[in-house]
């Protein structure tokens, strides 16, 4: 019996290490799945920047200008989730440039108006009926 444990034992370790050195070779999904802390604050930031975009088109007053404007404010706000995150924080930054008060939302009206009309110009949407 010791004599055949002699024999076969050295076969039995030579097909674990051959069978086990394809998992090895393969990456570990572990190192795949981790996050920098920049692109974690940096994912933090986008999604405050986006909710407050998103809390500034929810206000009556910009949504009677995007309907007098002859936009759908689902529409726009559809088109708010879609952007990136660099377009979001673009955005945000001509929000904080530009002054307090009525002007702010003209400004924001305006540039969601821009971004609407190049979109629908460059036949990604349809929301205004006079770019067709």
């Amino acid at each position: 019996m010791k004599r055949v444990a002699r024999i076969v034992s050295p076969f039995v370790i030579a097909s674990f290490t051959v069978g086990s050195m394809p998992a090895m070779a393969t990456p570990s999904a572990v190192a795949d799945g981790l996050v920098t802390t920049q692109e974690a604050v940096s994912a933090d930031q986008a999604s405050a920047d986006r909710e407050r975009i998103v809390e500034l088109l929810s206000r009556d007053e910009v949504r009677d200008q995007l309907i007098a404007q002859g936009a759908d404010p689902a529409q726009v706000e559809e088109r708010v989730a879609a952007l990136s995150d660099q377009e979001v924080r673009e955005m945000n930054e001509r929000l904080d440039q530009m002054p307090a008060g009525a002007s702010s939302v003209v400004g924001v009206l305006f540039a969601v108006f821009v971004i609407l009309l190049v979109t629908d110009l460059l036949g990604l949407t349809n929301v205004f009926p006079f770019t067709r």
